[in-house]
């Protein structure tokens, strides 16, 4: 009878077995469902930072191509600059009268009147022109007034004198005119 018992308790505890191995197959497959939702959701919160990394570096390379750009668009602006003190002097000694002046003076005039001419020349081919500025009303993104004076028969904020010629380089002001202004 012992064996009869042993295989009573044998069987017992298989079906015992039996009815525990789903509720482990439902905590195993309740596991794995958690396991999967959460590389789900890790999986797709790494493919948006992968989106916002990828779009950063479009923005940046973008904005870097732009810097070149431009640098290389203007390179030449801080050599004009200079060269444009030299343009205000040669325009000064133009201006002189030349009709009471000696042959020999007069010679040295026309010399400078063509430099004159060969660094206009110059500018031009590197599109620095001159802001015209002289009869027309002030503009502050080109011009700046130094000086104000009543003048009858003249509208108000109408440039009346040019101190000092403005340019533009490119499209970019470069110098701002110096200008007298009507009240």
């Amino acid at each position: 009878m012992d064996e009869e018992k042993v295989e009573v308790l044998d069987e017992e505890i298989k079906q015992e077995e039996q009815k525990e191995e789903p509720k482990k197959e439902k905590k195993k497959k309740g596991k794995l469902e958690s396991v999967i939702d959460n590389l789900k959701s890790e999986n797709a919160t790494l493919n948006d930072k992968l989106l916002r990394v990828s779009a950063e570096l479009q923005n940046t390379k973008r904005r870097a191509e732009e810097q070149i750009s431009n640098m290389a668009k203007y390179e030449g602006e801080s050599l004009i600059k200079e060269l444009l003190a030299v343009i205000d002097n040669f325009e000064r000694a133009i201006n002189m009268d030349d009709t009471n002046l000696e042959d020999e003076v007069s010679k040295f005039l026309s010399g400078f009147k063509m430099i004159y001419a060969s660094f206009n020349t110059i500018l031009t081919n590197f599109d620095v022109k001159e802001i015209d500025s002289l009869n027309k009303e002030f503009d502050p993104n080109t011009m700046e007034a130094v000086l104000t004076e009543k003048v009858e028969g003249v509208s108000t904020n109408t440039v009346i004198d040019v101190l000092q010629k403005g340019y533009t380089y490119r499209g970019k002001v470069i110098r701002h005119a110096m200008v007298k202004v009507a009240e």
